[in-house]
């Protein structure tokens, strides 16, 4: 008659009510400290609070920004340094604008690379002597609108809004220096039709009331444009 060798297991003690808080505590800090690190090194979140990239990007866009390649900061801080990754031309950006340290983050398109000439004359961008074909722009530009000749610096953009009349861009404040470059939009994962204060910065309270109305009224959400990617 043979032995019965199956090994029997003792069950693990419950942990005292103290004990099992304390994990839960240690644990739900690692799920914030590793949602701290992926914010500030792989992607983040952003809203559009202008028209000035219509009709390709709205008012209350929410964006969803990758910045792999692009940029790694540290999470509640300004601390930051540029990666590897360069734009390509008309590429869409967000980057920090050159001036106002405290001014918010911009949005806009990338027209001119490093060492281009560009100049804007007879309705079109020329670069290098060549019109720019710009199939996203919703309207013409401006026929009388001129602007350089400018040389593109080394390791600087040319910056501008595909609503070209009401883009506040490098035709008005210069070149985006390379390390201003933080990320590059990936999906628009909720787009809320709200007054444009509501995602001005600073503007919380209307902002909590946009997203209130929106559980009230779905017709406020352009399920459309929900998870439209770039």
């Amino acid at each position: 008659m043979k032995a019965d060798n199956k090994k029997t297991t003792t069950p693990a003690p419950d942990l005292p009510v103290g004990a099992r808080i304390q994990r839960e505590v240690i644990a739900w800090l690692w799920v914030g400290l590793i949602f701290l690190l992926i914010n500030g090194t792989v992607g983040q979140a952003r809203v559009i609070p202008s028209g000035s990239m219509e009709h390709t990007l709205l008012i209350g866009d929410h964006l969803i920004m990758s910045r792999i390649g692009f940029d790694a900061g540290v999470p509640f801080t300004t601390i930051h340094t540029p990666l590897w990754r360069n734009p390509h031309r008309q590429q869409i950006v967000i980057f920090k604008p050159p001036f106002g340290e405290n001014a918010p983050d911009y949005v806009k398109r990338v027209i001119g690379m490093p060492g281009d000439t560009l100049e804007i004359h007879d309705g079109s961008v020329w670069i290098n002597g060549k019109r720019l074909a710009e199939p996203y722009l919703d309207a013409p530009m401006n026929p009388t609108e001129h602007f350089g000749p400018v040389q593109v610096p080394e390791a600087n953009f040319f910056m501008m809004g595909d609503n070209r009349g009401n883009s506040y861009d490098s035709r008005f404040w210069g070149f985006v220096p390379r390390g201003n470059i933080i990320g590059t939009p990936v999906v628009i994962y909720m787009s809320l039709d709200a007054p444009q204060e509501a995602w001005d910065s600073g503007g919380i309270r209307l902002r909590l009331l946009a997203y209130a109305n929106a559980l009230i009224h779905p017709g406020t959400v352009r399920w459309k444009r929900l998870f439209h990617t770039f």
